[in-house]
């Protein structure tokens, strides 16, 4: 398999495909779709290293992450998305109780589907 990440971060590859996504809609629809299981199975796999995650990428200035960092923060970005879910609402991967998220639209303009 070629590494997608940096060196040091192998541990990390088998989520790249599923996680590392670009945009906020495509991490909102990944967390939607997913089950609890693969929720809590992300964010059991990246927590640990979150701090090495954060610490290396802090290495970079704003908006110059090489293509290998940016698919770590990518990464950081889906656990930022999924952690709430986790953390608050017992792995559900819809927000209950709280709105309607197909409501909502996205900062950047684009409706959620």
């Amino acid at each position: 398999m070629e590494q997608t990440l940096p060196k040091g971060f192998e541990m990390l590859e088998p989520l790249v495909a599923r996680w590392a996504l670009t945009t906020q809609n495509e991490r909102q629809q990944r967390r939607i779709t997913s089950s609890r299981g693969e929720l809590r199975n992300f964010y059991d796999n990246m927590l640990p290293h979150l701090s090495m995650i954060l610490a290396h990428l802090d290495r970079y200035p704003l908006g110059e992450l090489p293509g290998e960092a940016a698919r770590l923060f990518s990464l950081a970005l889906s656990l930022a998305e999924v952690a709430p879910h986790i953390e608050l609402y017992g792995g559900d991967p819809k927000v209950p109780y709280s709105f309607d998220e197909s409501r909502f639209v996205a900062e950047h303009g684009n409706l959620v589907n």
